[in-house]
């Protein structure tokens, strides 16, 4: 994922499940999916955010970021404690750890077992658009995560100025931007 020069669509790639985890991450690449008559639907699930008040400003900002555009958003029950449970034992891993791994893991099969249901045939995350994310942790979680007929959609969103659009979106959007990844262990790092 890391060595692509350039975002490429999957061949057949009309319509896409992106789990997004805050508006800031997915503005720019909602826009370019547009931008490339690729529709997205927005599928919120983050059982990591903690605490609720801040899945809560999180959630709602997506929400809003996708109803200003049209665009479908679905939101998925806040499941922290099961997911407490999913990466219990790796509390103490440091950023872009086994927890961060196993996070994903959890995050996007949930999305892959989504699109399935939709019949849609690729999911894509905005973790990909995310500095601080190891890519290769998200290619692997989303490749293991596949299902029969539904593929992940490798990407590296920081490419073709995606990272810097973000940025202007931020501003023009007037989003909340967090200061952490979501997680409560990821708060003892800010």
């Amino acid at each position: 994922m890391s060595k692509q020069a350039a975002i490429v669509i999957p061949e057949g790639c009309k319509r896409v499940l992106l789990h997004a985890c805050c508006a800031p991450c997915s503005s720019a690449i909602v826009e370019w999916l547009l931008a490339h008559e690729v529709e997205p639907v927005i599928y919120y699930y983050n059982p990591n955010i903690y605490p609720r008040e801040e899945y809560e400003i999180r959630k709602n900002e997506s929400k809003r970021h996708a109803e200003s555009l049209g665009i479908q958003w679905i939101d998925e029950d806040y499941s922290h404690e099961a997911w407490r449970k999913g990466v219990c034992g790796l509390e103490q891993e440091p950023e872009r750890g086994k927890r961060c791994a196993r996070c994903f893991a959890i995050r996007l099969r949930k999305t892959a077992e989504k699109a399935q249901e939709l019949g849609i045939n690729y999911f894509a995350t905005t973790l990909a658009s995310s500095r601080w994310k190891s890519l290769e942790q998200i290619e692997a979680a989303g490749k293991a995560a596949e299902l029969p007929g539904v593929h992940f959609w490798a990407q590296n969103w920081r490419k073709d100025g995606l990272q810097e659009r973000r940025n202007e979106l931020l501003k023009e959007y007037q989003f909340y931007n967090q200061q952490y990844c979501g997680c409560e262990f990821s708060r003892r790092d800010v």
